[in-house]
C-alpha cells in the first residue's frame, strides 16, 4: 500500500510512519466470494495485499459489468469512508488476500494527519479517472483497441508496484472475466485475443500473458499513461 501512494504522491517519512502503524485483519477470498456487496454498509476499507480485485455492477437482468480492475497495494473501496452505502460489488478475480482497515481508525488518522487525508483523497481521484478511462475505452474504442488498451493497463499497474518484470505477467482471469470488463462476449474476447496473437503482440500460455511487441500493443489499444498519474508510469 505504500508502495502504491508513494507512486501517486510525495509521502514524507512521517506520513510513512503513520501508514505503517495502520492496523489491519488480513483475510483470504476464494474468486467466488465477494469481498463486499453493492448495498452493503460497511465498517472496514480493504487494501488488496495478493491477487486481483474488481468492481463488478449488474443490471436488472443480472448482466455483470467489471468497472474496473485492483491489484496489490489499491484501496478499492476508500470511498466508504465517506459513502455509508456501497453502490458496487467488490469481487475477487483470483485468490486473494486482503487487510481490512476500521473506518473509525482511518477517520482519526486523516483528522490527525491532514497529509494523509490529501493522499488517501488523491487515490480515490485517481480510481475516479480510471473509471472514466474505462468508459471511454467500452464507449468508444473497437473490440482490438478494448481488449488491447485493458492489457496494457495492467501491464503497467503491476509493474508499478513491482510485481512484474517487463512486460510479462501472469494473469489468471478467465475470459469471461475480461468479456465483462470490455463489455463484450466470451466469444468476442476469444477471437479478438486470437487476432492480437496473430499479429505477434501477445504470447499466452495458460494464465501467463507476455506482450512480445510492447509498442504494437501500446497502438493497438491506443494507450496513454497519464490517467494513471503514476511518477513511474511509462509506455515503454
Amino acid at each position: 500500500m505504500i508502495r502504491k501512494l508513494q507512486n501517486i504522491s510525495d509521502l514524507t517519512q512521517s506520513d510513512i510512519a503513520v501508514l505503517e502503524s495502520i492496523q489491519f485483519q488480513t483475510r483470504d477470498y476464494h474468486a467466488d466470494q465477494d469481498i463486499v456487496r453493492e448495498g452493503d454498509r460497511p465498517t472496514n476499507s480493504f487494501v488488496v495485499l495478493d491477487g486481483l480485485v474488481g468492481s463488478t455492477k449488474l443490471t436488472g437482468e443480472g448482466k455483470r459489468q467489471v468497472t474496473s480492475f485492483f491489484v496489490p497495494g489499491d484501496i478499492p473501496d476508500l470511498h466508504g469512508l465517506h459513502l455509508s452505502v456501497l453502490d458496487c460489488t467488490f469481487s475477487p478475480l483470483t485468490r486473494v488476500r486482503v487487510g481490512l482497515m476500521r473506518h473509525d481508525a482511518l477517520r482519526a488518522i486523516c483528522d490527525q494527519q491532514p497529509s494523509i487525508a490529501t493522499v488517501f483523497w488523491r487515490s480515490t481521484l485517481i480510481d475516479a479517472a480510471i473509471y472514466r478511462e474505462w468508459v471511454t475505452n467500452v464507449g468508444r474504442r473497437d473490440a482490438y483497441a478494448r481488449t488491447a488498451h485493458i492489457l496494457c493497463e495492467l501491464i503497467v499497474r503491476l509493474r508499478s508496484v513491482g510485481l512484474i518484470s517487463d512486460h510479462v505477467a501472469e494473469l489468471p482471469i478467465t475470459q469471461a472475466e475480461l468479456a465483462d470488463a470490455v463489455g463484450l462476449s466470451t466469444v468476442h474476447v476469444n477471437r479478438t485475443l486470437q487476432e492480437l496473437r496473430r499479429n505477434g503482440l501477445i504470447v499466452t500460455e495458460g494464465s501467463r500473458f507476455h506482450a512480445v511487441d510492447w509498442a504494437g500493443l501500446i497502438r493497438a489499444g491506443d494507450f496513454d499513461t497519464t490517467y494513471l498519474h503514476q511518477k513511474n508510469a511509462r509506455t515503454l
